[in-house]
């Protein structure tokens, strides 16, 4: 083996080394280059192949003849003489470009797999469009559908997120994360809760508004292990943990349950509810509550609600316990007029509406009122059930009306004694 072959072999195990890769992959690389080389020159042979000793580092260049089928029927060793000043241009240029190409699989390989898992990063550049974290070997994207509208990445602030795609370019990996995933919660509680992570503690299912609120329903395996007090922890530190981590977001821990009902109620937390009437043809659970805790029971612009049904696959209609008897007693669907009674300047009680107007006294509106029943009763009568008000029973209201009829200068009751 002469010196420079050495020299070349010893530097190509180096680089193998450092770079994890192996020395048997940058060989066949650079034959591959080293045929192309060779196909350049002039009067090279149409099929060639480059051997490389690995033990001695000698390069051979064999021209080849096929047949029809592809087999090799002539060989020859078509070696140029100054073939050793190109295979070192050659070899530079091609070593470099294998450990990129080596580096981007390793680095796709690393993340393909990790796909729902989380990673840590630190904020490189933000703009109108996507945030980029760097995670040490590679970079990660966290485009604007993904972020939290009111969160703010400022450069060098480090950040979990959660993997959402793993993608395979010319570049290398592009990494697609994530602040606004559910996963994101579970993730984050693997990390904080042993007893998630060991297996002991099962988050069943988790619903998120975020930036705002979620609910999380949690379970245990173990009869001995409270869920909810393994997911808090002492004096709340756990939990204290994750919403740091999102910022403030609130996080709500419930007990799941395989009983609908009781999983409901739980999900409503922290509201009480009285009861639970579930409709399975149409998926609905109607959640009665008492009057004080409806406002609680619904949340903030709905959010209570909103997350307990995602939480439990439920549509979820609450009522209070007044809405609930109003219903019942017939009132259901009636529209009432908004107002309220108060006193005018002579002390008498009227009705004041809300959209302005005219007073009404307490004598016009029960007038008002008979006056409605009145003529509900009177358009009753005008068509019976099943008629159309032009037949046999039109003819019979007017011969009632006909025999009730005062004859001119009498009376009802002279009209009955003519008639007697």
């Amino acid at each position: 083996m002469s010196k420079t072959n050495f020299e070349f072999l010893d530097a190509l195990g180096q680089i193998a080394r450092d770079k994890g890769i192996s020395v048997e992959t940058l060989l066949d690389a650079l034959a591959n280059a080293l045929v192309a080389a060779y196909k350049r020159r002039p009067n090279a042979a149409e099929e060639a192949v480059v051997t490389i000793d690995p033990e001695s580092g000698e390069i051979r260049v064999y021209g080849q003849e096929l047949d029809e089928e592809g087999n090799v029927v002539n060989e020859w060793d078509d070696t140029p003489d100054d073939f050793g000043r190109i295979a070192a241009q050659t070899a530079k240029q091609v070593i470099l470009q294998r450990i990129r190409e080596v580096e981007r699989d390793m680095k796709y390989e690393e993340y393909a797999g990790r796909e729902g898992d989380i990673v840590t990063g630190i904020v490189q550049q933000t703009d109108n469009r996507y945030t980029l974290l760097d995670l040490g070997k590679v970079e990660a994207l966290l485009p604007q559908a993904e972020q939290v509208s009111f969160e703010r990445y400022e450069h060098g602030t480090r950040l979990k997120a959660y993997i959402v795609e793993v993608r395979k370019t010319s570049k290398g990996p592009q990494i697609v994360v994530s602040r606004t995933h559910p996963g994101l919660i579970k993730r984050l509680f693997e990390l904080e809760v042993p007893e998630i992570s060991s297996g002991v503690v099962e988050i069943k299912a988790a619903a998120r508004e975020p930036g705002h609120r979620t609910k999380i329903a949690v379970w245990s395996n173990d009869p001995n292990v409270d869920p909810v007090g393994a997911c808090v922890g002492a004096r709340g530190s756990r939990v204290r943990m994750v919403t740091n981590e999102l910022r403030g977001e609130r996080v709500d821990v419930v007990p799941f349950s395989d009983d609908p009902v009781e999983f409901i109620q739980n999900a409503l937390a922290p509201a009480r509810v009285r009861e639970v009437r579930l409709d399975e043809e149409t998926g609905t659970a109607t959640v009665i509550v008492s009057d004080y805790q409806l406002s609680l029971a619904i949340g903030k612009e709905g959010q209570n609600a909103r997350l307990a049904a995602r939480l439990t696959g439920w549509r979820i209609d609450i009522k209070s316990e007044t809405q609930l008897q109003e219903e019942e007693s017939g009132y259901a669907g009636q529209e009432w007029a908004e107002g309220e009674w108060v006193e005018n300047e002579r002390g008498e009680m009227v009705w004041k509406p809300a959209e302005g107007g005219e007073a009404i006294s307490a004598e016009e509106w029960s007038h008002a009122v008979e006056t409605e029943s009145a003529d509900a009763t009177a358009g009753q009568h005008e068509v019976e059930p099943g008629g159309t008000g032009s037949g046999d029973g039109a003819g019979e209201v007017e011969d009632v009306a006909a025999a009730f009829q005062e004859p001119s200068g009498g009376t009802p009751a002279a009209h009955e004694e003519a008639g007697g």
